[in-house]
């Protein structure tokens, strides 16, 4: 490759071209031909396997115009209990992605026992020992998450009420992903999910508090001759 020859030409702008994007800031740096060659092969590739990602069908948010933090709606693989279900997933790729494989967490609340219900992380040694860096960030979705769906490892639960209803009850575990899919995962969820689900619970806290107390109150009534 003739370096000289390239200086001065055009820029190649790394900007993506999605027409849904909000942010265009986030992919707008542009570098030149010989800036492209100099730069390391992790930054290069990290920069060109998350355009490639905003460029696919997926809805990617970007946060904070950070190239390294962002979040995609993920939906359910067919043919499985989480079909229909809808996902914000938080993506973070560490400095040496790709050779290192990114954080992946579930925003909104999924039942599964590889993933943590409270926190939503995806189950690093499940992560870790797939990973490879030849894959790419539309594996991650395309393949990856379908893939642990579709195939839960028990053997290895974050989540232990999960893995052991799985187990001991398969038709009972697939009843209850769809509940909460019924109840975490619709397309509404994944835009205000945190505030939905906390007020959720605490709504069927307090239905359940106001049961007890309307029973408990009512009971010697019902005592009196």
């Amino acid at each position: 490759m003739d370096l000289e020859r390239v200086k001065g030409e055009s820029t190649i702008a790394l900007t993506c071209a999605c027409p849904s994007c909000n942010n265009p800031r986030f992919f707008s740096r542009p570098y030149t031909v010989i800036s492209l060659y100099k730069m390391s092969s992790p930054s290069k590739r990290r920069d060109m396997d998350v355009m490639k990602l905003m460029m696919s069908d997926y809805t990617v948010e970007p946060i904070d115009d950070d190239i390294n933090k962002f979040n995609v709606e993920f939906h359910g693989p067919k043919e499985s209990p989480y079909e229909g279900g809808f996902w914000k997933v938080h993506v973070e790729l560490p400095y040496a992605y790709p050779y290192r494989s990114p954080s992946i967490v579930f925003v909104n609340k999924i039942f599964h026992p590889n993933v943590d219900e409270q926190s939503g992380s995806v189950c690093l040694d499940v992560i870790n020992q797939s990973w490879s860096p030849m894959y790419d960030l539309l594996n991650v979705f395309e393949v990856f998450l379908p893939q642990l769906l579709l195939y839960p490892n028990p053997s290895d639960p974050l989540n232990g009420d999960a893995a052991s209803l799985m187990m001991k009850d398969r038709a009972q575990y697939e009843h209850k992903v769809k509940e909460y899919c019924e109840r975490y995962a619709k397309k509404e969820h994944i835009r205000n999910n945190s505030t939905d689900a906390s007020d959720d619970d605490v709504s069927d806290d307090e239905a359940i508090s106001d049961g007890r107390s309307e029973s408990e109150d009512e009971a010697p009534g019902r005592a009196d001759p």
